[in-house]
């Protein structure tokens, strides 16, 4: 059975990082991280660019998905709001397919310092952190995902957390095998 994993938090939790590492560690991986879904300068949010975005994630998934030779498909992206991911997942086909939905989360302090390093070496800008901060509690609701508090843990140990949590724990997954 496919494996789609969307892995879900604020800015500066550690989806990207800890989404590649499960993508080293789950056989035949694709992944998908939404921000490439919407990259356009300057960033605004618009109806038109909230659909582009939608579109654009669903085309990428829906063909890693429908490929033969992907088993596992990880989706990493910022949905502060539970209908943000109903919206995706409705625009695909999950016949067949376990999902599994995990939300990161971190302390503000953790997300405070690890963004202050990503606007140091230049690979954000500094509005991002009054952003992410403000998006914390949103992720404290109920989002329809196992929550994993990453402070103090390694990428690998949260990546392997998650793979196990597919693996042998289905409560924590939901499985759609409608026909």
């Amino acid at each position: 059975m496919k494996t789609l994993f969307l892995i879900n938090g604020a800015m500066g939790v550690g989806k990207t990082t800890v989404s590649r590492a499960l993508q080293r560690i789950l056989p035949d991986c694709a992944f998908v991280d939404g921000d490439m879904c919407w990259d356009i300068a300057p960033f605004r949010v618009t109806e038109v660019r909230k659909e582009l975005v939608f579109s654009n994630a669903a085309y990428l998934l829906g063909a890693y998905l429908a490929c033969g030779e992907v088993s596992n498909c990880v989706f990493c992206w910022v949905m502060q709001r539970r209908e943000i991911a109903e919206e995706l997942l409705s625009r695909l086909d999950l016949r067949g397919m376990r999902l599994v939905r995990v939300t990161l989360t971190a302390s503000e302090e953790t997300v405070r310092a690890r963004l202050a390093a990503d606007v140091d070496a230049g690979r954000r800008t500094a509005d991002v952190i009054a952003r992410a901060v403000s998006y914390l509690p949103c992720f404290e609701e109920e989002t329809g995902a196992v929550r994993l508090r990453t402070d103090g843990r390694t990428a690998e140990e949260l990546a392997r957390a998650i793979a196990d949590m597919a693996a042998g724990n289905p409560a924590r997954g939901a499985s759609y095998d409608e026909t």
